[in-house]
């Protein structure tokens, strides 16, 4: 109900002449956040006309349902795929034989489906990525897509959620005194993947916001 209150405003504040930047400035010293002044700007167009020209908004589509799962499916795919190979050379190079997982013939299988799953996962990543990327650029409006924000902000969560994870494994093994260049490669190894995926995503949303807000 807030919401469409103040795009009702914004409506009439570009009726009456006011650029989006007064109206942008108002709304937020009024208190409404950035990302609700944000959303209601990106209704209509920054453009001179006689009355206030309405942007296209996304539809959500079983079509952009099944090429944005598939390309999120992919990034996790490739993203598990990376740190299970990389594992599998860390295992290698300083095997515990005291563990099972070391013995070298499961470690070298392991090493094959991981770089199995990357041959194929990450073109599939790649080629929905320039797919909906290209769509994208055809029609900006597709950057409001929901399944496109849901998708995104669960990476994220899940990107954080790992790091967290990861952060507690590492103060625990340092508390317990049972650090081993083995272990510390295998966290740098996670904290890489998961920071990196957290870093791209987060600029991404950045890359959304500021296109729709123009």
């Amino acid at each position: 109900m807030a919401q469409a209150q103040l795009v009702v405003f914004v409506e009439s504040a570009i009726r009456a002449g006011l650029l989006c930047d007064a109206v942008r400035g108002a709304l937020e010293q009024a208190g409404w956040s950035k990302d609700q002044v944000a959303d209601a700007l990106a209704h209509y167009a920054d453009v001179a006309f006689a009355v206030p020209v309405p942007r296209p908004r996304a539809q959500l589509s079983a079509r952009d349902a099944f090429w944005y799962l598939l390309m999120f499916g992919a990034v996790y795919l490739s993203a598990y795929s990376l740190g299970d190979l990389l594992f599998g050379f860390i295992n290698l190079a300083y095997p515990d034989n005291l563990s099972f997982n070391d013995r070298t013939e499961y470690v070298e299988g392991g090493i094959r489906w991981a770089t199995a799953a990357l041959i194929v996962g990450f073109p599939v990543f790649l080629f929905t990525a320039w797919k909906t990327g290209k769509e994208v650029a055809a029609d900006p409006s597709r950057r409001s897509s929901a399944i496109r924000k849901w998708l995104t902000y669960m990476t994220l969560l899940v990107a954080a959620a790992v790091i967290v994870t990861d952060a507690i494994t590492l103060v625990y093994n340092v508390l317990s005194g049972e650090l081993t260049l083995r272990f510390i490669l295998k966290v740098l190894v996670v904290a890489v993947i998961a920071i990196t995926g957290f870093g791209y995503y987060t600029w991404s949303i950045r890359a959304d916001d500021a296109a729709l807000a123009r």
